[in-house]
């Protein structure tokens, strides 16, 4: 089973003890889980301490340490540095691929959020049509930025016309962000695996983003996230409490339709990023994206 760690008390210390992460509180212990289940551990707790031996283990099963700031956004990850067979030759095949190829999959990318984003709509009886149109007309490295029409399509739809996506911002925003937060730490963990390097992205460039690519992948994945939020907000309101780190924790859980069966979201990030490392080596685009799930399971999440 795949489990996010998200540590929100101050005090805590975490350690290493016979195969499971141990967390304890002045020295008497008040949990522990096995490491094998651990794909992420999140800190929110600017006092949490943490043993050099349980962040060696974590990093050799290839799960990332974040650590947030208030706004529950991600401030660092920790990542390992090796851990997968064929890397070295597949860095060289990433590192060399030319720039149109990296459009191209940026494209598909972008047309699989946009078709992810209109069926969210569709499911909460909002006009989607315009962002059909969009899907069509995105073009290779979408050079017309049509990701944010899409966004400024989208938002008012889903959360209001109020509503205005910032970062910065409390309540909405900041449950956004610890989905976001969840998400991207799965799909860090899934590129390492992969064996690509993460700061080599397809579209985010930003030399300050040491996880660019783990940024383009889960673009697909966000308005999984919009929707436990929307949910979340409606039923018991916009507070980033333990029930809603819960229910935003269990999105990476979800099954989504990939290939000719279903699959989990952490699993289908790794079969993402897999695919995307052999395009690198074959020169042959053929990403695994998966396709939206029925209504009824967009109009579940965070209910």
């Amino acid at each position: 089973m795949d489990r996010v760690v998200d540590i929100t008390t101050e005090g805590r210390h975490l350690s290493k003890d016979r195969g499971f992460l141990k967390v304890s509180d002045e020295g008497c212990e008040v949990g522990r889980i096995a490491l094998d289940e651990i794909i992420a551990v999140v800190v929110h707790a600017h006092g949490t301490t943490c043993s050099a031996s349980l962040l060696a283990e974590l990093a050799d099963r290839g799960a990332p340490v974040v650590f947030c700031g208030s706004n529950h956004a991600p401030r660092s990850v920790l990542m390992p540095v090796e851990g997968h067979y064929t890397q070295g030759a597949r860095l060289r095949a990433q590192w060399q691929t030319k720039l149109p190829f990296l459009k191209r999959a940026w494209k598909q990318i972008v047309v699989c959020k946009i078709d992810m984003q209109a069926s969210v709509l569709e499911a909460f009886d909002q006009p989607a049509a315009p962002l059909r149109m969009m899907q069509r007309s995105v073009a290779s490295g979408d050079t017309s930025n049509v990701e944010a029409q899409a966004a400024r399509y989208y938002w008012p739809r889903l959360m209001g016309l109020a509503f205005r996506r910032d970062r910065d911002a409390p309540d909405v925003n900041a449950l956004l962000n610890y989905g976001y937060t969840v998400l991207r730490s799965t799909a860090a963990r899934a590129v390492i695996a992969a064996g690509l390097h993460p700061t080599i992205g397809l579209h985010h460039t930003n030399r300050e983003n040491a996880f660019a690519l783990a940024d383009d992948l889960m673009e697909p994945f966000r308005p999984l996230v919009d929707c436990v939020v929307r949910g979340l907000a409606e039923r018991k309101g916009p507070e980033v409490d333990t029930d809603a780190k819960q229910e935003l924790v269990r999105v990476i859980a979800l099954d989504l339709p990939l290939g000719d069966g279903t699959t989990p979201v952490s699993v289908a990030l790794s079969k993402l990023a897999t695919s995307l490392g052999q395009s690198f080596e074959t020169k042959k685009l053929e990403l695994a994206l998966p396709r939206p799930p029925g209504s009824q399971t967009f109009l579940e999440l965070g209910s």
